[in-house]
């Protein structure tokens, strides 16, 4: 008689652990880093290493001095600082990634546990920490080769604020993120203080020259979310390896397309540029790489649709009306608070069970 083996399941295995789904995340985010290089220079690499060094040896520190189990080679730390790094704008002071990476890890996961068990993406709580704390550095001086800039859109821009005598426009244009100056120019159309250049203005950022400048990246922003195209690429793998699942982002830049549409124009609604929200800001870095993170995302299918429209609502809202022209990063963490109650009000199916019927 042939015996058979039983076991508890899952009864199928996949090679698949922690380190090597995270230092494949590290190799996908490689693309931005060189995007960063080529549009910020040697400056960017070098608070993005910080950011690591930082990250990685402060877990270590933790670790040891608590007798836990050295885990800083599952990559892990490595990913969070990398992501920090990738917040922060390009000519930020040196201690800023350190400090923020610090934060991230002691505050945003090891205090909690570890891996597995911090409620919030560690990146982004760093992130939002750094912007409470040092606003200035963490909203100004977005340029380095930027400055240099000569795309006919940017030119243009320049020549229709020049020619309307806004002087303010002028300066956002060469010091502002697009996002703050969509952001700054709506508000004044809405409010009646600005001119007919600035309308024209607002039109020229969803023109095809100037989408294409933040597709690929030539535009200011923090160091690793300008490029979209770099970061698609990346987490195109990410995707194909089933590292990602395609609900969050979709869900999340689909309905911040949708909502920025309806109510983010300034000809009434359904007049909003609908790409220049999308690639702008840290959306594509956001939806892909943080939103998707496994612990503090949604188990359920249906609880990761609900937590990509969550925060594309949230990012649409903050973007429009809120204090601050970029909303990824605090729809994300709110959103990570809210996923317990989406997980227990959005359960799977239990296999190999069913409803029982009703009895008269």
């Amino acid at each position: 008689m042939k015996l058979l083996n039983v076991s508890a399941s899952p009864h199928l295995h996949e090679n698949v652990n922690v380190p090597k789904v995270m230092w494949t995340v590290v190799a996908t985010l490689i693309p931005a880093l060189i995007a960063a290089y080529i549009f910020f220079g040697w400056y960017s690499i070098f608070l993005t290493i910080l950011g690591i060094a930082s990250a990685v040896v402060t877990e270590a520190i933790i670790q040891v001095a608590t007798k836990q189990e050295l885990t800083i080679s599952d990559g892990s730390a490595v990913v969070t600082g990398m992501l920090l790094a990738y917040n922060i704008p390009p000519t930020a002071p040196w201690w800023l990634p350190v400090v923020g990476a610090m934060f991230a890890i002691a505050i945003g996961k090891q205090i909690f546990g570890g891996l597995g068990y911090n409620p919030v993406n560690p990146a982004l709580l760093g992130r939002a920490f750094l912007m409470a704390s040092w606003p200035v550095q963490m909203t100004t001086g977005w340029t380095t080769k930027l400055a240099n800039l000569g795309t006919s859109t940017v030119s243009g821009l320049k020549t229709n604020i020049i020619e309307g005598g806004n002087q303010m426009l002028e300066n956002l244009i060469t010091s502002a993120t697009p996002l703050n100056l969509a952001k700054q120019v709506r508000g004044d159309i809405i409010d009646g203080t600005a001119g007919e250049s600035a309308r024209t203005v607002f039109h020229q950022l969803s023109s095809v020259d100037f989408i294409e400048q933040l597709f690929w990246g030539n535009i200011g922003g923090c160091i690793g979310e300008v490029s979209a195209a770099a970061l698609l690429l990346g987490a195109a793998v990410l995707v194909y390896k089933h590292y990602i699942e395609w609900r969050i982002p979709v869900s999340y830049i689909g309905t911040v397309a949708i909502l920025s549409w309806f109510l983010g124009g300034i000809d009434g609604l359904f007049s909003g540029p609908i790409l220049f929200h999308i690639f702008s800001g840290g959306l594509i870095l956001g939806a892909f790489y943080m939103a998707t993170d496994m612990v503090t995302s949604p188990v359920t299918q249906k609880g990761r649709v609900i937590f990509g429209i969550g925060a594309g609502i949230l990012t649409v809202v903050i973007r429009l009306w809120g204090g601050y022209p970029e909303g990824v990063s605090y729809s994300i963490l709110l959103m990570n608070l809210a996923v317990p109650l989406i997980d227990r009000l959005t359960p799977e199916k239990v296999f190999g069970y069913k409803k029982a019927e009703k009895t008269s």
